[in-house]
């Protein structure tokens, strides 16, 4: 389903045009419809099934339409900083044509951002993304005025409550107007969060999104390297590996249009495909990808759903999508039909987190190849833990010349 198809404002649909989405993923579809009609939401969707933009869009799309200055529109809550921030730059993003203000709440910045956060409360923004407990300080200082709230939402809600934050949340909802759209959002549905949805949601749809799955015949490998590492490693794998059709992905399309220019100055034969391009040289460009004419094709993800080319043997992650639900889109563009498929990410330091996140969405470890010392020392495969807190980052442990691991399987 292409987003085309919600009925949104136009200013909006550039802003996911701009972002690089052109299909909705299950659980937008799913969700999307009954919140433009009005009905509160409990729905079981796991991070990177791509819910953020299924509340987001829609709450956007309305308060485009029915705005009240001076006010704030919307309240989402969520468990950490790193998740406030998270939604804020995505929301920054589809917002980008609209004139949507929004602004992220969290602690552990400095008293500048309290200030600007204390004037978005007075003098009103559309969407506020928060912290329980960093709303909690706002509240009590006296000046949030939420009267004209249209939405409340709360993601990852099971998690907020296993992080203690239940009564800081029925204190935020305590201050709201009755009258008012809920939407609830949670990994899992224990007794807890349903308990929760019955004090809060007015007569809901439950939803519960299917995780998805790449085939088990596709191979998944993962090569961990510096970011400096990765061109030279691509070009190996390009080299090196026998296949009929690859397929590079990156999540920015100005990285394609780099990495594109790179690989034709190495003598490769490879186009690229991006939202940059008019229709008629998209066709093309696939026209030549489909009959072999270009085996090597560099792209977003706007080429991660809805192309279907039964010759795609070889999916290349030049870098770490998003969401975990795009990782499966994307590599799952090989082992099409009675097909066999390799998929290859190159994970940076900086991406390993990520990365982890995407295994654990996955239930299962994928494969560490083992890198030619020729390419110098490579990062530890190291997560780290995340504290309630939350700050990310790289392993924090020594470089070592390789990792243990697989070859890149030879094709």
């Amino acid at each position: 389903m292409r987003f085309t198809a919600f009925n949104f404002q136009p200013e909006l649909l550039e802003g996911i045009s701009f972002s690089g989405y052109e299909t909705a993923t299950p659980v937008q579809e799913q969700v999307i419809p009954p919140i433009m009609e009005g009905r509160d939401i409990i729905a079981s969707a796991q991070t990177g099934t791509g819910k953020t933009a299924a509340f987001l869009l829609p709450v956007m799309n309305h308060l485009m339409q029915h705005r009240i200055e001076g006010q704030v529109g919307a309240l989402i809550i969520v468990p950490t900083r790193e998740l406030a921030i998270q939604i804020g730059q995505h929301l920054e993003g589809l917002s980008y044509f609209t004139n949507i203000s929004s602004i992220a709440v969290y602690g552990g910045n400095d008293g500048m951002n309290f200030v600007a956060e204390k004037n978005a409360f007075k003098l009103g923004a559309d969407i506020v993304i928060c912290t329980p407990g960093r709303m909690i300080a706002h509240i009590g200082m006296g000046y949030v005025q939420l009267q004209q709230l249209r939405f409340l939402v709360l993601d990852e809600a099971d998690r907020m409550l296993d992080m203690g934050f239940q009564e800081d949340i029925e204190r935020i909802i305590s201050i709201l107007p009755a009258k008012r759209q809920n939407l609830l959002f949670s990994a899992t549905m224990p007794e807890k969060i349903r308990r929760l949805a019955h004090k809060i949601l007015t007569n809901p749809l439950e939803i519960n999104i299917a995780i998805s799955r790449p085939p088990e015949k596709i191979v998944q490998q993962a090569c961990v390297v510096y970011e400096a590492q990765k061109l030279p490693v691509l070009k190996d794998i390009l080299k090196k590996m026998t296949y009929k059709s690859a397929l590079i992905f990156c999540s920015r399309k100005q990285s394609v249009k780099q990495l594109t220019m790179t690989l034709l100055r190495a003598k490769m034969n490879v186009a690229e495909i991006h939202s940059d391009l008019e229709q008629d040289q998209r066709v093309d460009v696939l026209n030549g990808f489909a009959s072999g004419r270009i085996p090597v094709l560099v792209a977003t993800d706007v080429l991660s759903r809805g192309i279907d080319i039964d010759t795609i043997d070889l999916v290349i992650n030049y870098d770490i999508p998003h969401d975990a639900e795009d990782y499966v889109h994307r590599i799952g563009r090989t082992a099409r039909a009675e097909a066999d498929g390799v998929a290859i990410t190159l994970v940076s330091d900086k991406e390993i987190n990520k990365f982890s996140n995407i295994e654990k969405f996955l239930g299962k470890t994928v494969d560490k190849v083992l890198l030619d010392p020729a390419f110098g020392p490579v990062p530890d495969y190291v997560p780290m833990k995340r504290s309630s807190g939350g700050s990310s980052g790289g392993s924090g442990r020594k470089p070592q010349r390789h990792h243990s691991g697989r070859k890149p399987q030879q094709r």
